[in-house]
């Protein structure tokens, strides 16, 4: 499989799965940062985390 196949293939769950992090700030507050790092550094393929810590990062910004 293509990188590019790769990332249309599971584009949509790195989303969500980005936003289920990012949903959990407000309740984690200080601890957050530990916390999203563990649960990205679980995600496998590695390729899949990069998607996923990608998306995190742009959802951050908006």
């Amino acid at each position: 499989m293509s990188r590019a196949e790769f990332h249309q293939q599971h584009q949509q769950r790195a989303i969500a799965e980005a936003e289920r992090l990012l949903a959990e700030r407000a309740r984690l507050q200080g601890r957050w940062l530990d916390w999203v790092a563990a649960e990205l550094y679980a995600l496998r393929p590695p390729a899949f985390a990069s998607m996923v810590r990608r998306e995190l990062e742009r959802l951050s910004r908006q």
